[in-house]
């Protein structure tokens, strides 16, 4: 028994020497690779991240997206415990995300789907979709914020990815430890995006960089045969268990012809993005439709790619506003790649959170897109 008390006083010594170095640090939540990527630990330059640094400080009052920097300090008013001043690393560190939690309650879900159509050229104005926040949404939001507050096992995730980071992808560790699930559209919201009835059932599915299969689940049930390609060994495991057929990363396009095919959050994280659409609209069906989401603004991250884990591949994206970019990303990348935009919409690409605060979010502009001759 002393012995396990021993070991018992080890683990818990390591793990508050590890809090007590990280605590006042933003440890950016590693979802990097296909699906589990787009909250790297080591995120490039972006409009709202300028330095392009890893790390970031975080303000005691205020939650953050990850990615971006968290702006001017708020006020207190409203927030728990206020004028408490917490001793310890751990206490402080638990106080700053009821405080953060506080504010992501404040924030109106319905300004993550808002977008300023004057700036976008009327072709493509007129085919965006309003949206907005709806139950499968908010539910996911709650069941963010509930395992946010499992303080030992967020606890037992953060000592595991300090120790398996030297010889693991982020995106495999969180396989492994199956946490940091995303959501991007309900199925209301696909439904709507789609302009089809909960009827509807395609033939067949493909879902590339399907990651834990969470976003996939919400795709599957319109479909009779769904299909998936991951490059990490550890979310092919998840997937394998919910039953989606794992296609080979080189050979998908090669092998058969699609109804639909999703590449959600991908492009970015891509080394040759103008290949990947090129494979897309081969593998499409003369009829069949693309479902593509992009994160902006757009900021290329490769995780298994050079030392700079910048992309082979440029896309030509610019502009300094989230308009501007869907604009530049129709004209420059799209309608070159030989796709047609059919509809679009402005949604939040969500993941769960740690204890920091209960989740993180950053801008998906998402597409239905059909191949076009021109």
């Amino acid at each position: 028994m002393a012995s396990s008390g021993g070991n018992a006083a080890k683990l818990m010594t390591t793990v508050v020497f590890y809090v007590k170095k990280s605590v006042l640090k933003v440890s950016l939540c590693g979802f990097s690779g296909p699906r589990q990527h787009d909250f790297p630990e080591n995120s490039s330059t972006s409009m709202e991240n300028p330095t392009g640094s890893n790390e970031r400080e975080l303000p005691s009052s205020c939650p953050i997206r990850m990615g971006a920097t968290a702006g001017p300090e708020p006020e207190y008013e409203g927030i728990p415990w206020p004028g408490y001043k917490p001793r310890g690393s751990l206490a402080r560190m638990l106080h700053n995300k009821a405080i953060h939690d506080y504010y992501l309650k404040q924030i109106n879900k319905n300004d993550w789907y808002q977008c300023d159509l004057t700036q976008l050229h009327p072709d493509v104005a007129r085919t965006f979709v309003q949206l907005d926040p709806d139950q499968d949404t908010i539910s996911f939001l709650e069941e963010a914020e509930r395992k946010s507050q499992w303080v030992l096992t967020q606890l037992w995730h953060t000592v595991v990815k300090m120790f398996l980071g030297w010889f693991m992808t982020q995106t495999s560790i969180n396989g492994w430890l199956q946490r940091g699930s995303m959501f991007v559209v309900s199925r209301p919201q696909l439904l709507k995006l789609l302009n089809v009835d909960d009827t509807v059932k395609f033939q067949s599915l493909l879902d590339l960089g399907a990651g834990d299969g969470n976003v996939t689940a919400q795709l599957a049930p319109f479909f009779h045969r769904v299909y998936v390609t991951e490059v990490s060994v550890a979310m092919k495991n998840l997937l394998q268990r919910q039953g989606f057929s794992i296609l080979d990363i080189d050979a998908w396009h090669r092998t058969n012809k699609y109804d639909v095919i999703s590449c959600l959050n991908l492009i970015d994280r891509c080394d040759t993005p103008l290949d990947l659409l090129t494979q897309i609209r081969t593998a499409l069906k003369p009829d069949g439709l693309v479902l593509l989401a992009v994160v902006l603004p757009f900021s290329p991250y490769v995780e298994a790619g050079a030392c700079d884990h910048r992309p082979k591949q440029a896309l030509p994206i610019e502009g300094d506003t989230f308009e501007a970019q869907v604009q530049s990303l129709v004209t420059n990348v799209l309608k070159p790649a030989h796709f047609e935009v059919l509809s679009w919409s402005r949604v939040p690409y969500l993941c769960e959170g740690d204890l920091q605060q209960s989740y993180y979010w950053l801008d998906d502009a998402i597409f239905v897109l059909k191949a076009s001759d021109t």
